[in-house]
């Protein structure tokens, strides 16, 4: 892959990966690619931003040494910890070892995760939050925290001077630059999009309204084309995207799964008759389509047919995935081909040293059952979350507790979680508590979590349920 200018100062040392057949082992990129991408800020400080994956290391670290011309870099920033941006990061580090690394707290979190505790020492991780800058010299970045789009530790970069936003993986689409040079923005954007971060929509949102404050005239993503022309488009799209909002809400998709090409006829039938009616109509053979095609197009769509043939008694199976039960939920139709493991990356890493851990002592006291069951804990949808202004750790909670009003709870849990990061969960409250006034803003109510302490240090985890359960469901 050639260097790439994206401005005099600024070059583009990506790499295109034109052998891979599967992205994440589930989505088809052939015979278009895909691109890791990856940047060189040159001012009197260097900043390269993100790596790449392991298999294209090599190339990458050339480019990087060629753009460098001798010097070294000051900083590698890490926008996202998904392997396919940081399968190099230890090789970079270790060609210069000089160079600090630039994340956030969670950044920290996963590289000791994914590379061993000591396989960075801590004067060279340089830890920044929500609105902290590093200046460059005539160049500042800015950064911008956006978790769970797609992994929990995301995080944007914004460069002043140029206005250029480094992305991560928002904006990303499938293909190599070498093979599609002259393709079109939006349909392997949508595809990347439903497939990969669809189910954030929440999150999204809460990105592009860090960003609508921003005068962006270039997007730098982790994989696809750096953005210059149509961005008015692109964010109107993400905007549009993240309400699961079809672009067309007038055409209708039909995607059928036929055993023996009846319930295929069936179909064809009905589209033909849709057409002569005027309506935009697509199909969709499940039985032949990659399912991200079905998803991206199911989305660009407002309205959807599903036909499908019984097999052994149910669905049969191309279109189980597809099953119209889910269609209730737009967030959970979203996710159909997701990724679970994104929400909860750091789970099945951490290897928990039990004697380490230490909790509260059980109460001695009983409590009579009459007493307990005064206290009423609801199933409660986080709708909106927002730091309280002059306060390090309280988190403002808007609620659906199934009734008619919203619910407003306080809880000093910023240590532990990001505001955007919570919205759309599926937590417990107790309900009846008196009003108790934090900051001058009455908080209705307690959120629970699990509190304990691990290796001398307090550990928090906000109670969270299965999104199926109904806000306002009681607890016993």
């Amino acid at each position: 892959m050639d260097i790439r200018t994206v401005t005099d100062a600024i070059r583009y040392v990506g790499v295109d990966d034109n052998t891979l057949a599967l992205f994440e082992n589930q989505y088809p990129v052939q015979p278009m690619g895909v691109s890791y991408n990856s940047y060189v800020i040159l001012d009197e400080k260097i900043a390269v931003m993100d790596s790449v994956d392991a298999r294209a290391a090599e190339e990458w670290l050339s480019n990087v040494a060629q753009v460098l011309e001798g010097r070294n870099p000051d900083y590698l920033v890490v926008t996202h910890m998904e392997p396919d941006h940081s399968g190099s990061l230890m090789r970079i580090a270790q060609e210069y070892p000089e160079m600090k690394i630039v994340g956030n707290a969670k950044t920290f979190t996963l590289i000791k995760q994914f590379f061993g505790t000591g396989a960075l020492p801590e004067e060279r991780m340089l830890e920044v939050g929500e609105g902290s800058t590093i200046s460059l010299g005539s160049h500042r970045l800015r950064f911008l925290l956006a978790p769970m789009v797609h992994w929990p530790e995301v995080m944007t970069a914004y460069e002043e001077t140029e206005k250029i936003l480094f992305s991560a993986d928002a904006f990303g689409r499938f293909g190599s630059l070498e093979r599609t040079a002259r393709a079109p923005w939006v349909p392997q954007a949508r595809r990347y999009y439903y497939n990969i971060i669809g189910k954030y929509g929440a999150q999204v949102q809460a990105l592009l309204k860090k960003t609508s404050a921003l005068e962006i005239q270039t997007i730098c993503p982790l994989h696809g084309p750096v953005i210059t022309e149509g961005l008015e488009e692109c964010l109107r799209l993400y905007d549009l995207w993240s309400q699961w909002e079809p672009e067309e809400s007038e055409s209708i998709l039909i995607a059928h799964a036929s055993i023996h090409g009846n319930t295929a006829h069936a179909a064809k039938t009905l589209k033909d008759k849709l057409e002569k009616k005027g309506v935009q109509v697509s199909i969709c053979d499940l039985t032949v389509t990659d399912l991200s095609y079905a998803v991206a197009s199911a989305f660009y769509c407002g309205k959807l047919v599903l036909a499908c043939s019984t097999y052994d008694g149910g669905l049969f199976p191309p279109m189980k995935t597809l099953d119209p039960k889910k269609a209730e939920n737009k967030a959970e139709k979203a996710a159909v081909n997701g990724s679970a493991e994104d929400a909860t990356v750091s789970a099945p890493s951490v290897q928990i040293d039990l004697s380490k851990v230490k909790i509260e002592p059980l109460f001695a006291d009983d409590v009579d059952f009459e007493t307990f069951s005064k206290s009423d804990f609801r199933v409660v949808k986080i709708e909106a979350c927002e730091a309280v202004p002059k306060s390090k750790k309280l988190l403002k909670f808007t609620l659906n507790d199934g009734t008619d009003r919203k619910r407003t709870i306080l809880s000093g849990i910023h240590e532990y979680y990001e505001p955007e990061e919570l919205v759309g969960k599926t937590c417990v409250a107790i309900t009846n508590l008196p009003p108790r006034k934090m900051m001058g803003i009455d908080s209705e109510g307690m959120l629970i979590s699990a509190v304990y302490e691990y290796d001398g240090r307090e550990g928090l985890n906000l109670l969270m349920l299965d999104d199926s359960i109904p806000a306002g469901a009681k607890l016993y």
